[in-house]
Order: structure tokens, then C-alpha cells, then sequence
């Protein structure tokens, strides 16, 4: 399979928006399970760091599985993955609506709608990365946005349907929206050129294309017996003379080769299908190992160690108000006839606005990428340190704002993992980031409700996540100052693609 040049638009803005709607659709009820968290807290009893476990997993559970999803898009490609999970996302959503238990939901909501969500949004970035090479960052941000847009409305819709037709009747009918999905997939419309020819392919790959080639020369043969049987039987046709005897001979003749032809292709066969073998275990186990030694190599790279605890901090302490917040207004006891629009929703609005301007602050030559996440980092711990002084539903606003536009510093953090390892890495850096990312996710809220359950108020519980937050920040701020490259050449001892970041360069 040859993919074209990316078009950088044409059909490529068509797969921009039905992925944008795909994105929107698929997480718009996992970001807003805030609204979901309060009802199913009266619903089943239960603690509040027990059923938080439902919304970490469907935002956790995509992360740590993005492995298994880049293997799934890769092999069966974007479209069947995107149809495919778009099922599982629809039906996790309708079987929750039934759940007799928190169980129950962990299973319907937490695994199959969260493991949905991350196929979906693995598909969305490959397609788009196919159709897109020099506007590929406008692409990606603007699907990205999808999300966020998603859990804007989200959070207002469900607490409707829920007003209107109960908790089972919301999910029932948001499982529903989510078929849409299924109308986005059938249009990713996979990028290749069956006219331009295939590159060169190494010797392990050749085999089986040498099978077909066998397979073809033995149709030849055969083709060949008919045209020449066809041609004698034509001749003796137009001069009326029949030669048994010399059709005889040449059946005889051409059966003959064919044996051998058949004896010689089965053994060429056999060997090729042993070497191949021999060759696909080498190359595996040697990729294996070099698998782990670019690990190695990864955190011996003083920042991105420190970036690797700095994301998985951020997760747990920076992940929980966006699933939380409605119940800490709750537990302010601020009536419901004070709220103008869900706290959840300013989060999501905001989060989509810190993308976007983040985004295109990074994009500034005299502005370091490093620098501008290391601050969103320490500016979240403290806002999270104020969330327990917040009584109003002004103040919770306000926070829920600032606290979404700081969550927008997913945008760059593709621009500091590149800077921080290289190009060349980046793949294999950030596959091993998100994993730590998504164990972040899925642990952040169940711990703060946890700390709600044992001391009965949010306030240690926030403390303890700004403290996190902050923790990572500094971390990551006291790996990357430049009085480290005085003390050590760290660069000088990495592999050619791979550098430590430098601060006194700009991004």
C-alpha cells in the first residue's frame, strides 16, 4: 500500500470536520461525567472516591491503552476502528443506563465507552496526519477543539435530559447521539494510490510478494497451455486436417513441464516461507531490544524524567475539577437557582480557548515552549490551593475558568516533548508520557474523593492536589535551568537525534 502526498486540504477538510464531530460526540459525556457523578452518587450510596473511579477510567483508560489503539488503527486502518468504537461507545453509554450497581458502570462506562474513546481518538489524529503535512498543526488543533466544545454542551444537555427523563433516559438517549459516530467513520476515507509505484521493500518483506510472483508465473503456464491449445485447435479447423498424434505429444510435453514447474515453485516455496520466518523472529526480538534500550536512553535525559513526573502529577491533582467541581459547589451548599451556566461547561469553553492561545503562543520564536508549560504548571497549583476558599458560585466560576484555560497546555505539550528528545523520538517519548498521563487521570479522582471520605470536606483534598501540581512544576523547572549544561554535556553523550532541551534556546 503506497499513500499519496498529503493533499493539505480537498477532502482533507472533510475528514477535519466529521473528525472534529467525532471527537465531540465521543467525549462529550466521559469530560462531563461531573453531572453523571452526582446522580449516580444518590443513586447507588456509595463513596465518593469509589464512584469517581466511573469517570477516571473513561479518561484514563484510553491513555493507558493508546498502545493497543495505534496497533489497531495501524492494522485495520482508521475508517473499520472508527465504526467499530463508535458501537462501543454508543452501546457502553445504553448498558449503563441499566447498571444495577457501580460495578456495573465500571465495566459499561469506565472500560468499554473509555477504551471507545481513545480507538476514536487514535483514528482521528491518524487520518488527519495522512490528509494534512504543512497545515497539519492547524488540522490537528482544530479537531482537537472538538472536545472541548463537546463538554461545553455536554455538561448543559445531560443535566437536562436528566431533569426531563431521569439518569436512565439521559444515558439511553446520549448513547444514541453517539451513533453519529458511525455516519463520521464511513467518511475517513483512507488516503492510497493503487497507480504509484510501491518503494523498495527489504528482504524479509519481498517473501510475500515472491509467493505472488510464483503464483502468477503458475496462472501464466497455464494461460499459455490454453492459448496454445486454442491456436492448434483453430489451425485444424481452417485446413481440416486432423493430428491426433501431434496434439498427443504436445498435451504430453506440457504436462510434463508443468510437474516440474509445480515441484520446483513448492520447494522455493518451503524455503523462503522458513527464511522468512527466521528473519520476522530476529527482526522482532532485535526491535524489542532496541526498544528498551531508546527507554533507557529516554531517562537518562534529565528532563524528560522530570517531564515524566511533572505529567503524571499534573494528572492526578490538575484532572479531578474537571469531574469533581459540581459536587465541591454542592458542598458549598450554593443553591442550584445561582448557577447561570454548569461549572463543568466554563471549564470545557476554557479549556478550548487555553488550546488555542497557548497554541499560538508557542508558535512565537522569543517565547521558550518549556518555560510557558512549566508556568501553566504552577499556576494551576495555585489555583487549586483556592478552590477551598471559594463559597460562591462566582469564585468557583472564576476558577473553573482559569483552571480550564490552564488544562489547554495539552496543546504544547507535543511542542516540549519534540524539544526535550527530538524528532526522531518523539513518537516513542510521547507513547510512554500518555501512558503515565492516563495513570494520572485514573487515579487523580478516586484519591481526592478518597480524602473527602476520610476527613468529610474538599479542602485537604485540594491541597493535596495543588500540592502535586506544583511538585511537578518546580521538578521540571529545576531539571531544565541552564546552569545544568554548564555542569554536564548530557548532549555530547546522547545518540544523534536526541538532545536535552535548552533553555536558552527558544522553541
Amino acid at each position: 500500500m503506497v499513500f499519496q502526498k498529503p493533499p493539505d486540504g480537498g477532502w482533507g477538510w472533510v475528514i477535519v470536520v466529521v473528525s472534529f464531530f467525532t471527537q465531540f460526540l465521543c467525549y462529550g459525556s466521559p469530560l462531563a461525567v461531573g453531572v453523571l457523578y452526582l446522580e449516580w452518587l444518590d443513586a447507588f450510596g456509595e463513596g465518593k472516591g469509589k464512584t469517581a473511579w466511573v469517570g477516571s477510567l473513561a479518561n484514563g483508560i484510553g491513555l493507558l491503552a493508546s498502545p493497543v489503539c495505534s496497533i489497531c488503527v495501524s492494522s485495520f486502518g482508521a475508517r473499520p476502528v472508527a465504526i467499530f468504537s463508535g458501537f462501543m461507545v454508543a452501546g457502553g453509554l445504553m448498558m449503563s443506563s441499566f447498571a444495577p450497581n457501580i460495578y456495573f458502570l465500571y465495566l459499561s462506562y469506565g472500560i468499554v465507552v473509555g477504551l471507545g474513546c481513545g480507538l476514536l481518538y487514535t483514528a482521528t489524529v491518524t487520518i488527519t496526519c495522512h490528509y494534512f503535512d504543512k497545515r497539519r498543526g492547524l488540522a490537528l488543533g482544530l479537531i482537537s477543539t472538538g472536545s472541548s466544545v463537546g463538554l461545553f454542551i455536554y455538561a448543559a444537555l445531560q443535566r437536562e435530559l436528566i431533569d426531563l427523563y431521569g439518569l436512565d433516559g439521559c444515558l439511553l438517549i446520549v448513547g444514541a447521539l453517539s451513533l453519529n459516530i458511525l455516519a463520521c467513520g464511513s467518511l475517513m476515507r483512507p488516503l492510497e494510490s493503487s497507480d504509484s509505484p510501491s518503494p523498495e521493500k527489504t528482504c524479509v518483506d519481498k517473501v510475500p510478494d515472491q509467493y505472488f510472483v510464483y503464483h502468477e508465473k503458475e496462472k501464466t503456464v497455464e494461460e499459455n497451455i490454453s492459448i496454445l491449445e486454442k491456436g492448434y485447435t483453430d489451425e485444424k479447423c481452417v485446413n481440416n486436417v486432423p493430428d491426433y498424434k501431434q496434439d498427443s505429444i504436445l498435451n504430453k510435453n506440457v504436462l510434463t513441464s508443468i510437474n516440474v514447474n509445480e515441484k520446483d515453485t513448492y520447494k522455493k516455496k518451503v524455503v523462503e516461507q522458513t527464511n522468512f520466518c527466521k528473519q520476522l523472529a530476529k527482526r522482532k526480538w532485535q526491535l524489542y531490544l532496541n526498544y528498551w534500550e531508546e527507554t533507557v536512553v529516554l531517562f537518562k535525559n534529565k528532563v524528560f524524567s522530570a517531564l515524566f513526573v511533572a505529567i503524571l502529577l499534573f494528572d492526578i491533582g490538575g484532572f479531578p475539577p474537571s469531574l469533581l467541581m459540581e459536587d465541591v459547589a454542592r458542598s458549598a451548599n450554593i443553591s442550584e437557582d445561582d448557577y447561570y451556566v454548569p461549572l463543568i461547561s466554563i471549564i470545557g469553553i476554557m479549556t478550548a480557548v487555553g488550546k488555542l492561545t497557548l497554541g499560538i503562543l508557542a508558535d512565537f520564536k522569543w517565547i521558550n515552549t518549556l518555560y510557558l508549560y512549566v508556568s501553566t504548571l504552577i499556576m494551576t497549583g495555585v489555583a487549586l490551593f483556592a478552590i477551598p476558599f471559594a463559597k460562591s458560585y462566582l469564585t468557583l466560576a472564576m476558577l473553573s475558568g482559569i483552571l480550564g484555560f490552564l488544562t489547554g497546555n495539552w496543546s504544547i505539550f507535543p511542542y516540549v516533548t519534540t524539544k526535550t528528545v527530538g524528532i526522531e523520538k518523539l513518537t516513542h517519548a510521547y507513547g510512554i508520557l500518555m501512558f503515565f498521563a492516563g495513570l494520572g487521570n485514573s487515579l487523580g479522582p478516586p484519591v481526592v474523593g478518597w480524602f473527602y471520605d476520610w476527613t468529610q470536606e474538599y479542602g485537604t483534598a485540594f491541597y493535596f492536589s495543588g500540592f502535586c501540581v506544583l511538585l511537578g512544576g518546580f521538578l521540571l523547572l529545576l531539571a531544565a535551568l541552564p546552569c545544568w549544561n554548564a555542569c554536564t554535556n548530557q548532549s555530547s553523550k546522547l545518540p544523534p537525534n536526541t538532545y536535552s532541551y535548552k533553555v536558552a534556546s527558544s522553541a
